[in-house]
């Protein structure tokens, strides 16, 4: 009898040991999405209301994209001269395993100015988040230290214009092997100490750096450089430059063995070879002394036979 109850005992224990061993089993914790180079704004998570904003992000999915969104909301304490919120979501994404979201859209010139909480929110099939939260100002124009503006951008083959200012006088910007390629561009309203890159990148490269903070060198053809200092407000440099005093180095022979970067000239080889293709005139402009950037893209296509 005392035998029988022993193992009934054991049986009992065993059976319970087992159920206990069960409940502290728990489901693996399941993967996140990843997001990782991302940029909000030109690099200084400030936002103009009325302008053109800026947002990359490269995303990881652990499963597959569910939804894709940013939220610019009013942070807590903080007060506004009017209630205000936006949102946006990119359903194109949906779906996909790893993307770059490259976006730009306007900040509504009725946002109130102030400080915000800026979220960028990826959801995933698998039922989990990413969340990221960053601090955004938003500011009038009328009240930024500086308010860069490129213009009076023109482009020349041979001294000829085929480009000014918007104004395309040929269907295709066209350029061979042996042309002259001139490319000015002037920034305006600006003071303080800044720089100024005039460079051609291939579009194959699938390169778009949109501030002088994200600029590979190692990617681009630099065509002109300049540098100011303590300039006064409301001043304006271009692409031009004093070479053995004379204005020009704004431009560049298409097949030339080394580009106008400075103070070292780079050769153009390895992934900027001269090649036929698609490529953008890229204008990148950054204050150094308010941390401001603009840039602005015009499409050249090289003839390179």
């Amino acid at each position: 009898m005392n035998t029988k109850k022993i193992i009934v005992a054991l049986l009992l224990f065993v059976t319970a040991f087992q159920a206990c061993k069960k409940d502290k089993e728990v489901e693996p914790e399941k993967v996140t999405p990843t997001a990782t180079n991302v940029e909000i704004g030109s690099g200084n998570k400030q936002a103009l209301r009325g302008r053109d904003f800026h947002f990359n992000a490269d995303v990881i999915a652990a499963d597959k994209i569910k939804d894709v969104q940013v939220k610019i909301l009013q942070k807590s304490g903080e007060k506004y001269t009017a209630t205000w919120k936006f949102e946006l979501t990119w359903p194109e994404y949906n779906g996909a395993k790893n993307t770059n979201v490259h976006k730009h859209f306007t900040i509504p010139a009725e946002a109130p100015e102030g400080k915000y909480d800026f979220y960028f929110v990826v959801l995933d099939e698998n039922g989990t988040k990413l969340e990221i939260k960053e601090d955004l100002t938003i500011i009038d124009p009328v009240n930024v230290p500086v308010d860069p503006k490129i213009g009076r951008d023109f482009v020349s083959r041979n001294d000829t214009m085929i480009y000014s200012m918007g104004t395309y006088m040929e269907t295709e910007l066209i350029v061979r092997k042996g042309d002259e390629l001139k490319l000015h561009a002037q920034v305006n309203d600006i003071k303080g100490d800044g720089i100024l890159y005039s460079v051609l990148i291939k579009k194959k490269a699938n390169y778009y750096p949109e501030s002088i903070d994200k600029l590979d060198l190692s990617k681009v053809i630099v065509v002109s450089k300049i540098e100011h200092k303590g300039l006064a407000a409301a001043s304006k440099i271009t692409t031009l430059k004093q070479i053995n005093g004379v204005y020009g180095g704004e431009s560049i022979v298409i097949g030339a063995d080394k580009d106008s970067n400075e103070p070292t000239a780079n050769p153009i080889n390895g992934e900027k070879m001269w090649e036929s293709g698609k490529y953008n005139w890229v204008i990148l402009y950054k204050n150094t002394t308010h941390n401001i950037s603009t840039y602005k893209v015009i499409p050249i296509t090289i003839d390179y036979k």
